[in-house]
């Protein structure tokens, strides 16, 4: 039985990941989840699978390197999937520091980890180990609004410190590649939506305010770009990059679905209408008067579009969740889960929240 060792998986992408992997291996598969469970790790998320005998959580801090050393020498790890990140961008450009040292050196840890575990003597690895590192299109900087796309070969520029720290986990990941060949892939996706997503991410948090009524933020004149990718596409993006990738390759992993963030919120709020009964008394609360402008962010790129050529090509994957299609699934499954949202979205969180929006 081949053994995943998944860090991260408590957290949105991680979490559907694991759940892609039960569904599509069953029994077939050992999946161990390692996670410190900060704000944005949520056990909720994985409740249906907790009592799997062939799942385990191990509670650990990625920049723990015994803890991290002893998983390995007690389990032999043939998959690393390492998703574990500080991944919003506000948050960096309020603390750096905790980016750098989860995002640059918790990588390190884990690339230490895997090498011990599975370099031999002569320098060879073990048959079939492999690591994959996930990471963002962030790392790439911003684009023109006139056109082009993020390919694999273009040069990195990251402008936050969120960016900035994946990219330097990037390169890190590039010269184990490099310097000790290895066994690992990188991945750089597209914005990612879909079930488990913190409400503190665009679509889950207008998801979540419309439905109450509440203000709707919008940085700048809205006009930003993402390319938007459904997560359970990225999920199995991830797997089969793991085992029909070539081994040393970075792959991009885009939903060729580009939109501007106020035309998100547009059709977020026309679904929720939509969805929504007549006789549903928080239909009459969902409109675009919600809508508030608010300034800027720090150092805001203005658009983000990944070309998944290389992946469709060498692997064969391509999105195949339309943006309508994603977005009515998504917000069905909120439907279907408000004990969840209610419960992260209680204290600490509102506290953030409040401090983030405060006067804008």
């Amino acid at each position: 039985m081949r053994t995943y060792l998944v860090t991260g998986g408590a957290g949105f992408i991680g979490s559907n990941y694991i759940h892609y992997m039960f569904q599509k291996y069953g029994d077939g598969i050992r999946i161990i989840n390692v996670d410190k469970l900060t704000y944005a790790g949520n056990l909720e998320n994985l409740k249906d699978i907790e009592d799997r005998e062939n799942y385990t959580f191990i509670r650990a801090d990625i920049c723990d390197s015994e803890k991290i050393m002893k998983i390995f020498e007690e389990n032999d790890i043939d998959r690393v999937v390492h998703f574990a990140a500080e991944s919003h961008v506000d948050r960096s450009i309020r603390n750096p520091e905790v980016f750098v040292k989860t995002n640059v050196l918790g990588t390190l840890v884990m690339l230490n980890a895997a090498r011990a575990a599975w370099e031999q003597p002569d320098g060879s690895y073990l048959p079939d180990k492999k690591f994959l590192h996930v990471s963002t299109d962030e790392v790439y900087g911003s684009l023109e609004e006139d056109g082009g796309y993020f390919y694999e070969t273009t040069p990195y520029a990251p402008h936050s410190p969120y960016s900035a720290s994946k990219a330097s986990s990037d390169m890190l990941v590039k010269a184990y590649m490099d310097t000790y060949r290895f066994p690992a892939n990188i991945t750089n996706c597209s914005n990612n939506y879909g079930p488990y997503q913190f409400p503190e991410k665009l679509i889950p948090l207008i998801i979540n305010n419309a439905l109450q009524g509440k203000k709707l933020p919008v940085y700048g004149d809205g006009k930003n770009v993402r390319d938007w990718l459904y997560v359970m596409d990225h999920a199995k993006g991830i797997d089969m990059v793991q085992e029909k990738g070539r081994l040393f390759e970075t792959y991009n992993i885009g939903g060729h679905n580009e939109r501007q963030n106020i035309q998100i919120i547009h059709i977020i709020l026309d679904t929720l209408r939509e969805m929504l009964s007549p006789e549903d008394p928080r239909r009459e609360l969902v409109t675009e008067d919600l809508i508030t402008y608010v300034e800027d962010r720090k150092g805001h790129d203005r658009r983000y579009a990944i070309a998944p050529d290389k992946i469709r090509a060498e692997v064969g994957w391509y999105p195949e969740t339309s943006f309508e299609e994603g977005i009515r699934l998504t917000i069905q499954w909120f439907f279907e889960h408000e004990d969840w949202m209610r419960n992260v979205t209680s204290g600490d969180y509102q506290k953030y929240y409040e401090e983030m929006y405060r006067g804008k």
